[in-house]
């Protein structure tokens, strides 16, 4: 959940540390702190808060010249967010600094056990033990003491480590959490992530599960689990430093959300060709996508929410039995899956713990796997049998827009290229429905053009209620869930999303007069029956905001207090605009309320904890 960076050069080091963490802020931002090495020992300094606070701490006093350290900008999860608690950690005899993210989960019994032998810990956390661990171990060998330390570890990790006898010098590894390096004109460069370093370079490293590097300002040099040296070739970042800044947007969040157009038509020239769904890099036959007898989307939050659209529209045009799983809950049950199971494993990031863990139990369970990710190279793509790019670029704000309305569109396409193998879509049929997506793009420049102000407007009316509701139905269904999450994330309104059939079964006792309901009717195939629990509501005194295609518009102005038309284009094409809909909604509610939308209380964008 945190950020972590590094740096080794001939300049001074904090410009550059501060530079990358604040890239990384959208990360983890309870409090931000960083290690400077010289030869006079290891100089830390962090505090609570955002990085500002630290930034202003550093700006007011003598700078450091050092040219080498670490940073840290953290997302709590042992120990509350107090000084205390905040990276650089370092052991007893200030030998070692130590920046971490991920979990170590026998930090309790590792604590025990040093705590037996002398240790006096500062800190609340997990992370603190590596430095006692350090410590303990040391004979004057860094890296034999980073090797035992390492090898005491179970959980995830990512951690960066300054030791005084070895100044200039940065250790870094990673098992489970990522970490990317690079080589610079500027100085060599370590981070969580490949959006920090943008400004400096093209090209990084991404270690692998269990390796380690040791850097410093005149090269890099690599090593595996057994700290035996290996050779590493960079690979090119796919984006740019302008993708990662907010081109004269107010937020993040509001950019990505217009980006939306061109995400969606990028992903469609890339997956059709000449009127056909093509994925030249997946790894599955034809032959072995024809004879997958089930389909499981195993996601968390707004990923879980497109595999369960998914599930909807890919079991309606393709006959295949599909089920859709939150990832922290199917990791742990008891679901048999064969080779004839393909489970669909999706996550912006790659890097998401719970859906990288459940990614392990299929494989081990015998099920084929297929990653949806928008990152290359992260551990579900590098760890999935193959893997669908949704290629939606950097996403800086901590909710989701561009990146879930990828993950849709991909998930789609691919429902298209099955349902095509089996025999359920007539060659005329798929022409209809990829013309469907071709057309999009224009259609959501018209909504991106038209609803913004109508969503400001709406919003100013609704964002002092103390909660809401949203209802609809098969893939009105997952978008009303979505569009919920979308709202109390940044806003912090307690939403909750319902089918709409399952109102009258005790969820419509919470109705009385006033009470805010989001009705999604866009799928004109259930729209009259979404309308009748619509009127349910209405008669119970609620009000009323409905989304309905624009064909169905005067048929439910009666029943309604609000009305958003959408354009037309069957089950899925609706999800997609509502789910457009209800981020500028959330957008501009949280606007009113002054919240910070792109880094939401208590929220981090990449969850590699569990």
């Amino acid at each position: 959940m945190c950020g972590i960076v590094g740096f080794a050069g001939k300049e001074r080091a904090v410009p550059y540390l501060l530079n990358c963490l604040t890239r990384l802020e959208y990360r983890g931002y309870d409090s931000a702190g960083i290690a400077l090495s010289g030869q006079r020992g290891i100089e830390v300094t962090k505090r609570k808060g955002k990085l500002s606070v630290l930034t202003s701490e550093l700006m007011s006093k003598k700078q450091s010249q050092s040219q080498c350290g670490i940073g840290h900008t953290r997302w709590a999860t042992h120990g509350a967010p107090e000084e205390k608690n905040a990276h650089p950690h370092l052991s007893s005899n200030g030998y070692f600094a130590v920046v971490h993210n991920g979990i170590i989960e026998n930090y309790e019994a590792l604590k025990r056990e040093l705590i037996s032998q002398g240790c006096k810990f500062s800190s609340d956390t997990d992370t603190e033990v590596i430095a006692h661990l350090l410590e303990k171990s040391y004979c004057g060998d860094f890296l034999s003491a980073a090797k035992y330390t390492l090898s005491r570890l179970e959980g995830s990790y990512a951690v960066a480590v300054l030791c005084k006898d070895y100044p200039g010098k940065i250790f870094c590894s990673r098992w489970g959490s990522p970490i990317v390096i690079a080589k610079t004109d500027k100085g060599n460069f370590i981070s969580s992530d490949v959006t920090s370093l943008m400004e400096y370079t093209d090209e990084v490293v991404k270690l692998g599960g269990g390796e380690s590097a040791l850097v410093d300002s005149e090269g890099i040099e690599f090593f595996d689990k057994d700290m035996k040296s290996i050779e590493r070739s960079p690979e090119k970042i796919q984006w740019s430093v302008e993708d990662v800044g907010k081109k004269g947007y107010e937020h993040f969040m509001l950019k990505e959300i217009f980006e939306q157009k061109d995400t969606v038509s990028g992903l469609v020239g890339e997956y059709v060709r000449g009127g056909e769904t093509s994925f030249p890099d997946i790894k599955f036959s034809d032959k072995e996508l024809f004879e997958f007898e089930r389909l499981i989307f195993i996601g968390c939050g707004s990923a879980y929410h497109a595999g369960l659209a998914a599930k909807y529209f890919t079991r309606g045009i393709t006959g295949i039995p599909c089920e859709a799983e939150t990832a922290s809950e199917w990791r742990y049950g008891s679901v048999p899956v064969n080779e004839k199971c393909l489970c669909v494993f999706i996550s912006q990031s790659g890097e998401t713990a719970d859906t990288l863990a459940a990614l392990r139990k299929a494989r081990d369970g015998g099920a084929r796997t297929l990653g949806v990710v928008n990152v290359v190279s992260s551990s579900v793509a590098d760890e999935s049998e193959s893997v669908l790019y949704t290629r939606a670029g950097p996403e800086i704000a901590v909710a989701t827009t561009k990146a879930y309305t990828a993950q849709l569109v991909t998930l789609y396409l691919f429902a298209l290229r099955l349902a095509k193998l089996r025999g359920r879509i007539s060659s005329a049929q798929q022409e209809r429905l990829i013309g469907e997506l071709l057309r999009a793009p224009d259609k959501i420049g018209g909504l991106l053009k038209t609803l913004p102000e109508k969503m400001k407007a709406l919003s100013r009316e609704y964002y002092t209620s103390e909660q809401m509701y949203f209802i609809g139905r098969n893939t009105d269904c997952a978008a009303a869930m979505e569009g919920a999450l979308k709202l109390k994330e940044i806003s912090y309104i307690p939403c909750q999303a319902y089918a709409a059939g399952e109102l009258k079964h005790g969820t419509i006792s919470l109705i009385e007069k006033g009470t805010p309901v989001v009705a999604l009717m866009g799928n004109s195939a259930l729209f009259a029956k979404t309308l009748s629990n619509v009127k349910e509501v209405k008669s119970r005194g609620a009000r009323v905001i409905a989304l309905c295609s624009e064909e169905n518009y005067g048929k439910s102005t009666d029943f309604c207090d609000s009305l958003i038309p959408l354009p037309e284009g069957g089950e899925f094409m609706s999800c997609l605009f509502e789910g457009i809909a209800l981020q500028l909604f959330a957008y501009y509610t949280a606007r009113h309320l002054g919240c910070d939308i792109d880094k939401p209380r208590n929220l981090a964008k990449s969850v590699t904890v569990e």
